[in-house]
């Protein structure tokens, strides 16, 4: 394995940047709470002081602060009453998901038939409201409620001093969604080297029959399809994570039709997925829809093979004869990738000139180079 980059100091400079996200951000972790907290650590120890809020955090002395790093544009409520309130510049993590994926497959629940009645930004407008009145979850900013989702996604693009989407992919969905062309900059994800990172006897030791899925269980991450993929083969399919709230019933069903081989593992810390990461040959993530898949890149950094979807802005990572696309819809897709996977050899020079590019160092870096064209 190359030698890693490790950390260095940026910048020596007293910048206050204020971070906010999603106030569900600890309770219900997922992609995004890692790409909050890993930037914000690295921000950190290379000199930038960071403050970590949640949206409905309403009495914040913003003063202190010269510049605003939003999370998660498909949440602009969380946004516009801080927007209003501080008068600071701000940038936005768009990490732009289209929740309403037309080739996805439907749930049967009554709430969701009516729901796919409406258009994507309709849906998340009418989801939002919803979990104000049946859940308690506060909606930070009444703006949000006349305006609607739409306009309210489209206000906070406009107003923002620069975008920051995960990939080029990303940028161009939100453009076609939305039509607010902005100033934007690539921060491609990332994964920690300190805690994933392989040498050649994990490479030599791994098990073939070994496949990971690391993913909160839902609908979008696939696993009913993956386990029909595998069920009753030599394979031995472990799925860690825990099911989404609002998808028990989905949850559910997996474990009925799972066989023997398939195995449910509840989620883990990061630095105890490393054995898991180590000893299988495959990780998948055959979902409907991905914007990068940290557990992708978490895997390959521990010598994976790597099997993803062809929805999303996957190819703008994993671009080489190396990885293996399946379709989502397809079982025998999933199967025969999976299987192509697990027979190839591990290319470690890809592996290694990822773990230079994708590294939260590097993110850090561009992050910052934002930051510092709008503070004087």
């Amino acid at each position: 394995m190359n030698k890693i980059k490790r950390y260095r100091t940026i910048v020596n400079h007293d910048l206050k940047i204020l971070f906010i996200s999603r106030a569900s951000l600890f309770t219900i972790k997922g992609g995004d709470t890692i790409q909050v907290l890993k930037t914000a650590e690295v921000l950190r120890r290379s000199g930038v002081s960071i403050d970590v809020k949640l949206c409905d955090e309403k009495k914040i002395d913003y003063s202190k602060y010269d510049l605003i790093h939003f999370f998660n544009i498909i949440r602009p409520a969380d946004m516009l009453l801080h927007i209003k309130k501080s008068n600071l510049p701000y940038v936005i993590s768009t990490i732009y998901v289209d929740y309403a994926n037309p080739v996805a497959p439907k749930t049967r629940r009554i709430r969701d038939t009516v729901l796919n009645l409406f258009s994507s930004d309709t849906q998340e407008y009418i989801k939002t409201i919803g979990k104000a009145m049946l859940q308690g979850q506060k909606i930070v900013s009444r703006n949000y409620i006349w305006k609607g989702h739409k306009s309210s996604v489209k206000w906070a693009l406009k107003n923002a001093t620069e975008l920051l989407p995960n990939s080029e992919n990303e940028y161009k969905r939100l453009l076609t969604s939305y039509g607010v062309e902005k100033k934007y900059t690539v921060i491609p994800n990332a994964a920690d080297v300190e805690i994933f990172n392989y040498n050649r006897e994990d490479i030599m030791n791994k098990d073939r029959n070994m496949v990971l899925c690391i993913a909160r269980i839902e609908l979008r991450k696939n696993q009913l399809n993956l386990i029909k993929a595998l069920n009753d083969t030599d394979f031995q399919l472990y799925l860690i994570g825990n099911p989404a709230p609002n998808h028990i019933a989905y949850y559910k069903e997996c474990k009925k039709i799972s066989g023997s081989n398939i195995h449910f593992v509840e989620a883990v810390a990061q630095n105890e997925l490393v054995q898991y990461y180590k000893k299988a040959k495959v990780h998948v993530l055959p979902s409907w829809f991905e914007t990068t898949g940290l557990a992708s890149l978490e895997a390959l950094f521990c010598g994976c093979n790597i099997v993803v979807t062809k929805y999303g802005d996957t190819g703008d990572y994993f671009n080489s004869r190396d990885f293996f696309y399946c379709d989502p819809g397809s079982v025998a897709s999933i199967r025969e990738a999976v299987e192509k996977a697990a027979g190839q050899d591990i290319n470690t020079q890809y592996i290694d000139n990822a773990m230079q590019k994708y590294t939260w160092q590097n993110a850090a870096e561009k992050t910052f180079s934002v930051y510092k064209k709008y503070i004087a």
